[in-house]
């Protein structure tokens, strides 16, 4: 039982939050301290790690971590091949992946990566932009940048950056344009391959894939339920969206129905559509509607 433990790597920074309150909905209570690292859980074949997502590659490739949550630039910027288990798409303002692009000033020439030939460039991915530029036979100085890589493109401290940005607002906001868009990234749980060759560990791991999944379908979603006489029901059906079908089931025929057939109806929808959908529930019959919140769901 000594080895069977599970070294997972929690992404430190603007996923931290949402990936501890996931596993939290998905059944492991993680408490991490203000000054430490190491978080503390309960489950005792579970040993979590916070570190950066831009380093957690390579710790989960040398075996110092079985597995992770990262972003999947992270891994092409440190270049390690992992096996991929899940992706999802969190902590974001939409829900669409981030995009690495090359913006420039908007009175700058240059209208492709191959107008860079004797510019410098500043950037965080330095591993992966260098190996762009070489594929393109494009010989330009890269830089990294510890922040405000956009600002110093407005302010003509470099030539271009290759940056980060989901709706590509900022960018605009500093009077840059985009150029090409080099690379697209989301959170990805990913796992050592000699750990995913374990069958403990990829049990364990899989187990991590399915709950966390479970719990991210689960966001913005709300199960109800409610009641409805026979002759409605077809009615409350018509309005119902599911993600299969909506469940039913007979109430006990006590005498409070006075001979009236009754069901109950249980389904789940998405959250926004709520205060829309209630008044035509009502309208077509249904009472005693009750909103629930979910934690996950599976499959």
């Amino acid at each position: 039982m000594a080895d069977q433990v599970l070294k997972f790597g929690i992404p430190k920074g603007s996923l931290e939050d949402q990936t501890l309150e996931l596993m939290r909905k998905s059944g492991w209570r993680i408490t991490v301290g203000s000054r430490s690292y190491i978080p503390t859980t309960d489950d005792p074949t579970l040993s979590c790690r916070i570190l950066r997502p831009q380093e957690m590659p390579r710790y989960i490739a040398d075996g110092s971590l079985d597995a992770g949550i990262t972003g999947s630039d992270w891994i092409v910027e440190n270049n390690v091949t992992l096996h991929q288990v899940e992706s999802f798409i969190y902590a974001k303002a939409t829900l669409t992946p981030s995009r690495w692009v090359l913006c420039v000033r908007n009175d700058s020439p240059v209208k492709r990566l191959e107008d860079l030939q004797g510019k410098r460039i500043a950037t965080e991915l330095v591993q992966f932009v260098t190996r762009i530029l070489a594929e393109r036979k494009v010989k330009a100085e890269v830089e990294f940048s510890w922040g405000a890589t956009e600002a110093k493109v407005a302010e003509g401290i470099i030539d271009a950056a290759i940056d980060v940005t989901e709706t590509g607002s900022s960018i605009r906001a500093n009077g840059l344009r985009i150029v090409e868009e080099l690379l697209v990234s989301n959170p990805v749980l990913v796992a050592n391959p000699a750990a995913w060759a374990d069958p403990w560990k990829q049990a364990k791991i899989r187990q991590l894939g399915i709950l966390i999944r479970g719990a991210l379908d689960a966001e913005n979603r709300v199960g109800i339920k409610m009641n409805v006489a026979k002759e409605n029901l077809e009615k409350v059906i018509a309005l119902l969206p599911s993600i299969t079908a909506p469940t039913i089931s007979h109430l006990y025929p006590s005498p409070a129905l006075k001979g009236v057939e009754w069901l109950a109806v249980e389904t789940v929808i998405a959250e926004q559509t709520v205060r829309e959908l209630f008044p035509k529930l009502l309208e077509a019959g249904a009472v005693g509607i009750v909103e629930f919140p979910l934690n996950k769901i599976i499959g």
